[in-house]
């Protein structure tokens, strides 16, 4: 069932959210009629739309979604709605006009607004399967969010009732000034005359009016200062409740999302719920900016009426503290919801193009993109990012470690997905600058990141914000060989990197669990199955190099110090295995076909309790990046084939070889091998095929030399003729299908084709078989081999 079937049954506020959210930049017309469609294209996970290499089908989705919908506008009959095909023809329009420059921007758009519909669908799908910790942290700050809304609307309210009385106040100064201007008069006219008593009376008159309106004025004041302090606390209280929350934000759900996308550089899930982390920024932003208007709103009052300021004499100092601190968290606010959205690549190669993302989460509320700012990019080294931290100095040009083309951009706003950001789609390093090397310290070991900056004001230029963030450690490599290591680097900073650290410290040593845990988030991800417990109980020893072991492992036992006997590292070893599965072996890994991680005795030991023809498949202990096979022969004893390794599987695969020996019938413990890799097999084509030359492709087939074979079982092909070595020593076997139940030898055959030379050559089923993959140093002297290896 398509994702849209599954939101047509979304409650109602979800499905008037989804609507919502496509507004006219996508007419929701166009995704109903085109709903499946959409979605297998614009969801493609292999589609990165910040990846220029996907620009061209990305270019190309554009020109078919405008064609296919021009093709259901003109399909329509009478039947259909009028307005329909009206609205479908606009959006053509619309697309053409709007997207033909930037298509990029369009399937970004979807791309967002399927995610949104996919987080409602499995929102109400798992329902209260869902951990309730994140929704208990949503529910709270959404209600503390409403709850300080209120809170500011009351200010609001109390702001303009107090400007009503002060208006009310200042008539009242009026009238006694205008009464007192009367009586001053009336003592002017009246001179040095006797007073009769209609003077008297009229005095008498308007001192008791005088008296009234200075009561009513003392009145004044203090409701004024009554309303003044009392709006001096709300806005205390709502300042310090922004500040509780805003920590909340940004000290635990925004560091929490930046350590997940930290996690998820080593293959861990993201919950990229970003958005809504903008949209209480943006909320917070607002509330800030509305509570400093309120206090700008305070002090224009308290100097119109200089009574009220005279009357509060030492109050003006804790309007000044609570201005300030309002200034501070929306500075804080600014400069933390700055971030990269989009990290570049963790294992940075020179002269290699490469993408990043970087996103302010405010930058739409504050309406920043009314001047977009220019974000500029640098590469800096771990003493640098050190320096800029403990110095803060962010936003002046300091040194950096490197050349970045491309390396500038200005921020662009998305109507419909509210960001305000800035997509880097072409940046390339050019070349790098690296610090002295101490001890045993490798280019390998060596972080660096980029640091973006930019500068903007926001009002009317009476804030201005200068900005900077850094990406995640990076190592800078110029070879292929150096990735395996650059990854260990990588992957234990991804790993044990805590929030709040300086740059870019790790520990040197960390406990077995963890590390478990980060090898078995990384083999995943890469693989497409999890280790099992006895993988990581074996992966232990291997690290630790003994069976029992300390809890805590070190930096040099995982990548520095090479396993006993061996010339590579414990990361060297897993990271060849992981590369080989996911490159290989994935199918097979993720079906449980490969118990993978187990030792040479312990496969024995297993395999000593199955029948004849029972065999396993695990990693080579030796072998960098092999997978070896290891059977039970019917004489009862345990055989093991020399590691198979990439090159040798990229001649022929893992399935194709088992399926080559016959000795070979059951997967441990009892299962059938065809039914576990069958499904893999490489199909023989019916008839022997041709080149435009005329030559007939020969078929290489897995032989074990030294070990007599049964017939190979294939459609149309004779029973297996398997001539003798040439050279004991040789790693060559040759495998001959001959056409009659005879066995002619090898030179007889040759013979037949130098005497008849129109022998036609497809009289003959002809393959030969190398099995270089099979090579041991001698030729064993019983029915099979080992590897002299110790695999």
């Amino acid at each position: 069932m398509s994702i849209w079937n599954k939101v047509q049954s979304l409650n109602q506020p979800a499905i008037q959210k989804i609507h919502a959210l496509y507004g006219d930049n996508f007419p929701i017309e166009v995704r109903y009629i085109l709903a499946s469609w959409i979605e297998e294209r614009v969801g493609n996970p292999e589609v990165d739309p910040d990846n220029p290499n996907h620009e061209q089908y990305i270019l190309h989705f554009l020109e078919a979604l405008i064609k296919e919908i021009e093709l259901k506008a003109n399909a329509m009959v009478n039947d259909d709605p009028y307005f329909l095909r009206i609205k479908l023809l606009g959006a053509v329009t619309n697309f053409k006009q709007r997207y033909s420059h930037d298509p990029v921007s369009l399937f970004r758009f979807l791309r967002h607004c399927l995610n949104v519909e996919l987080t409602c669908v499995n929102q109400q799908e798992v329902g209260g399967l869902i951990s309730q910790q994140p929704d208990d942290a949503t529910a709270e700050i959404n209600e503390k969010l409403s709850y300080i809304q209120h809170k500011t609307r009351e200010t609001a309210d109390l702001l303009r009732r107090m400007e009503q009385e002060q208006e009310a106040f200042a008539i009242k100064c009026h009238d006694r000034q205008k009464l007192e201007g009367i009586i001053h008069l009336h003592r002017m006219q009246t001179g040095a005359t006797p007073p009769t008593q209609q003077t008297i009376t009229f005095e008498r008159n308007f001192a008791q009016q005088k008296e009234r309106l200075e009561a009513e004025l003392k009145q004044k004041i203090t409701d004024l200062m009554r309303l003044k302090t009392e709006l001096e606390e709300k806005i205390t209280a709502t300042v310090k409740d922004l500040s509780v929350l805003q920590a909340k934000v940004l000290d635990e759900e925004l560091t929490r999302w930046k350590r997940e996308q930290q996690l998820a550089g080593n293959g861990a899930p993201l919950n990229n719920n970003l958005d809504t982390l903008q949209s209480w920024c943006e909320d917070l932003a607002e509330l800030i900016w509305h509570n400093r208007h309120q206090l700008k709103e305070v002090e224009r009052l308290r100097q119109s009426v200089p009574l009220v300021g005279q009357a509060q004499g030492a109050g003006d100092g804790r309007l000044n503290v609570l201005s300030e601190k309002v200034t501070q968290l929306l500075s804080s606010l600014v400069t933390s919801t700055f971030i990269v959205e989009k990290q570049p690549p963790q294992v940075m190669k020179t002269n290699t193009r490469f993408v990043s993302t970087v996103r302010l989460l405010v930058g739409g509320r504050l309406n920043v993109h009314m001047t977009p700012p220019q974000v500029k990019v640098a590469i800096i080294s771990e003493a640098q990012a050190n320096s800029l931290l403990r110095n803060d100095k962010g936003d002046k040009a300091g040194d950096t470690s490197g050349e970045i083309l491309n390396n500038t951009g200005t921020m662009e706003y998305h109507q419909g997905t509210r960001h305000l950001s800035v997509h880097f789609r072409n940046m390339q390093l050019k070349r790098i600058k690296r610090a002295e090397k101490k001890g045993t310290e490798s280019v390998m070991d060596e972080k660096f990141c980029l640091h973006f900056q930019c500068q903007f004001t926001v009002g009317e230029k009476e804030l201005i914000f200068k900005i900077w963030t850094l990406s995640l450690p990076a190592v800078v490599i110029v070879h292929g060989n150096q990735e395996p290591h650059a990854w260990a680097t990588v992957t234990w900073d991804n790993a044990f990197g805590e929030p709040g650290r300086m740059p870019f410290q790790v520990p040197e040593r960390v406990v077995w669990y963890r590390v478990a845990q980060a090898l078995n988030v990384k083999f995943k991800s890469m693989t497409g199955r999890a280790l099992t417990e006895d993988n990581l109980r074996f992966l232990a020893e291997k690290g630790f190099r003994t069976p029992t072991h300390s809890d805590l492992l070190t930096w040099s036992q995982f990548c520095k110090e090479p396993l006993p006997d061996k010339n590579f590292t414990f990361w060297e070893w897993f990271y060849a295995i992981m590369k080989l599965t996911r490159e290989h072996l994935r199918g097979p890994w993720v079906d449980g076909s490969i118990i993978g991680f187990v030792g040479r005795q312990q496969a024995e030991e297993l395999l000593n309790q199955c029948q004849a023809g029972t065999f396993l498949l695990r990693f080579s202990d030796s072998e960098l990046g092999g997978v070896t096979i290891a059977w039970i022969h019917t004489d009862q004893k345990v055989f093991s084939l020399a590691p198979f390794t990439a090159k040798d599987l990229a001649t022929r695969s893992l399935a194709d070889r088992i399926n080559d020996i016959p000795h070979l019938t059951f997967l441990y413990p009892n299962i059938q091998k065809s039914k576990a890799f069958s499904k893999y097999y490489t199909p023989l084509p019916e008839s022997q095929p041709t080149n435009t030359k005329g030559y007939v492709k020969p078929i290489l087939r897995t032989t074990i030399p030294g070990m007599p074979d049964q017939s190979y079982s294939q459609p149309n092909t004779p029973q297996a003729y398997y001539a003798p070595s040439p050279d004991a020593s040789s790693i060559h076997s040759q495998e001959i299908n001959c056409p009659s139940d005879t066995t002619p030898h090898l030179m007889d055959i040759l013979d037949m084709f130098n005497d008849n030379d129109d022998m036609a050559l497809d009289q003959f089923d002809i393959d030969l078989n190398f099995s270089i993959d099979s090579y041991i140093p001698e030729v064993p002297t019983g029915p099979g081999f080992k590897s002299e290896r110790g695999d």
